[in-house]
Order: C-alpha cells, then structure tokens, then sequence
C-alpha cells in the first residue's frame, strides 16, 4: 500500500515516520513549508511534489493534516482529487464537522473514498503508534483505512457517519482546554497564597482536582516548560468550532467562551506558539508583571 502525506507538521511527519517504520511505502509529501517536505521526503525515500495531483498520482491513500477548514478546501480544491478514482483519503485535522461532510462528497464524486480520523493525542503518540483515533465516515471506508489506522493508533473507534467525529473532537478539546485554563488559575492561586505547588499538585492528584490534564501539564506550568505539543492557537481555534456548535444549537456555554478569550488573548500577546500549558503565563501574578514590565520597556 503506497502512501502519501498532504500536511508534514510536528504531527503529519511523525505520523509519516511511524507508518515508513511499520513497512508502508511512503511514496510522496506535500507541505506549503517546501524545506519541510523536502526534508521528510529524503529522509523516509519518497518524493515532495509542488502539485497536489503528484502526492494522489502517486499513493493509494492519501492522509491529510492540515491546520483548518481554509486548508482543508484549498487542499481538496486544488487538485488532490484530480483523477482519484479509487483512492482514499483519510482527514486527520481538527475542522469543523461540515468540512468533512463536505469532503465526503467531494470525493465520492470523484470516485474516492474519505474517512475522518480525528486525533485526541500529541506529537509523541503519533511517533509512538499510540494515537486516540475518533473516525467518521462510510463503514466500508473505515474498514479500508483500518490497516493503516491500527499502526497508528492504540484505540481506533468508529463513532458515526461523516462529521460525527469532528463533533466528539471538538467536545474533547472543549473539554480538555477548560480543565487545562482551571488548573493554570488554580495554581496560580496556590502561588499567590504562597504554597508549595508541588505538594499542590499531589493533592490534585487525590481528590476531586484530578484531571489528565494535571498529568500532562502541571508540572510544566509549575516550571514555565511550555514547549509545543499542542499549540495555544489550536487550542483558540478548537474552542472557536466547538463554540460555534453550541451557537447553532442554541446553547450558551460560558466556561468554553471564557476559555477561548484567554487563548485568544494568548495569540493576541504573541503566545499562541507556546503548548497551551502556557495559559499559566497569563495567570500567575508574578508572571504577569514580568511580561507587563517587558513590554513597558
């Protein structure tokens, strides 16, 4: 089975080394970041086409990471669904539902098949082979896609129709930037009171304050350790389309909207870069003075 990659981030390359080191053929990547692309492609033995018609011409399936909903149509309106009769697609990026839905189509009419895969996990469990896959789509596209997805991920669960998976993506993520914006002000509380934050994040840890976010981010807002597994600005990006469900079914969800103004503040500040671990810069005291007397200067 000959694959092709459409978007060679921290994620898409990682995940394009774990299917080369499982015996796939990695036969061409595309990425806007030419230096990139070419980078990967010497070193997993395939080729970086500049034409989106290269990366199909060349593959059987064609996975896609890309960053959002205007990457997901340029990328499919520019010619990755010339002659894919016969393909498959497998959409990895965080968009939203319709995007997928839309795609679907798309490649139907083409004579291709799609299945989203949405991703609820980092750059070190794409290289591992221990992703979280939510996938959406025709069953028949899913069960095609399944020998790819099994190296890439430790769960694979089909969840429903095309856009299913974008939903339950969005509510993970929704979810998942709450809990990490309330542990940032908790500790940040605890340092202002002048607590010991280690011995605070052990007593997370045994009561109601647990959360997998105080697992994975804690001990980095604890130590200013920001470095990008999932960005600030996904992070806005992902509250936005989960926000914007909750708009079109006439719900209000005030913490999501609370969240999402801190890691659009986080952007607006030029630190949409960092992990979102680095919403703790914008709420420990000391850490706020410091940037507000950085810029004053």
């Amino acid at each position: 089975m000959k694959i092709g990659f459409v978007g060679v981030g921290r994620m898409g390359s990682n995940m394009a080394r774990r299917l080369k080191d499982c015996g796939f053929e990695i036969t061409a990547v595309h990425d806007l970041n030419r230096a990139a692309a070419e980078s990967l492609a010497n070193e997993l033995g395939a080729v970086a086409p500049e034409e989106l018609r290269l990366v199909t011409k060349l593959s059987d399936v064609i996975i896609t990471v890309v960053s959002d909903d205007k990457a997901m149509k340029a990328v499919f309106n520019g010619g990755l669904l010339s002659r894919s009769k016969g393909r498959l697609f497998i959409n990895c990026a965080t968009v939203t539902p319709d995007i997928h839905v839309w795609v679907e189509a798309k490649a139907s009419k083409a004579g291709a098949q799609s299945l989203e895969a949405c991703m609820a996990s980092s750059i070190t469990q794409a290289r591992e082979g221990t992703l979280y896959l939510m996938c959406g789509g025709n069953q028949d596209a899913f069960e095609r896609a399944r020998p790819v997805l099994e190296k890439l991920g430790s769960t694979v669960r089909y969840v429903g129709p095309a856009g299913t998976a974008a939903r339950v993506k969005a509510l993970v993520n929704m979810v998942m930037n709450i809990n990490t914006a309330a542990l940032a002000e908790g500790l940040a509380l605890a340092s202002s009171l002048g607590l010991d934050l280690t011995m605070v994040r052990e007593v997370f840890s045994q009561t109601g304050a647990n959360s997998r976010v105080l697992q994975t981010d804690g001990e980095d807002m604890q130590n200013r350790e920001h470095s990008c597994f999932f960005s600030a600005a996904h992070a806005a990006k992902d509250s936005g389309i989960a926000l914007k469900l909750a708009r079109e079914h006439g719900l209000n969800l005030p913490l999501a909207a609370a969240t999402k103004k801190q890691y659009d503040r986080m952007v607006t500040e030029g630190l949409g870069e960092l992990d979102k671990s680095g919403i703790a810069e914008l709420t420990f005291k000391d850490r706020a003075e410091e940037r507000a007397k950085a810029k004053s200067q």
